[in-house]
């Protein structure tokens, strides 16, 4: 029996802890972009403007998307039976999301400072959540 195994099904140990902190980050940004769009778009510091003008609807729609986020990495983080689960499907829409913006930057859509903008809250992210659904994976054999 592995140590992952013999703990109890709610443990909160490190990556428990590392999950809650992300997704907190992610409530957070949800609560955010559901009550003030506006304020939203106009003051992450993440070039938002560049990609086009201001649709509260759709900004409230990925408010959604960043509240399930943040729900599923709560549930990785507080689960040990859905964790690796949980964290799989958010690094699958981080990563997506990641390679939309390389195409858009690629193709010009946006300058190519966003390679740089996007770098802490795009392509870090993305990143993490591959390595720490990679550990977490690994510590659940």
């Amino acid at each position: 029996m592995n140590d992952v195994s013999a703990r109890s099904p709610s443990t909160l140990d490190f990556w428990g802890i590392v999950l809650a902190i992300f997704g907190a980050g992610n409530l957070a940004n949800a609560l955010w972009m559901l009550a003030a769009p506006g304020h939203w778009y106009e003051n992450l510091p993440a070039g938002v403007p560049h990609f086009g003008p201001l649709n509260e609807h759709f900004v409230r729609d990925i408010g959604c998307i960043f509240l399930l986020l943040g729900v599923g990495l709560m549930v990785a983080a507080f689960s040990l039976r859905w964790r690796v689960a949980a964290s799989a499907a958010v690094t699958t829409y981080l990563v997506l999301h990641a390679l939309v913006h390389v195409f858009d930057t690629a193709r010009g859509l946006v300058g190519p400072e966003h390679w740089v903008i996007d770098l802490p809250g795009v392509y870090i992210p993305a990143v993490l959540m591959m390595f720490i659904t990679w550990r977490v994976a690994g510590a659940s054999r």
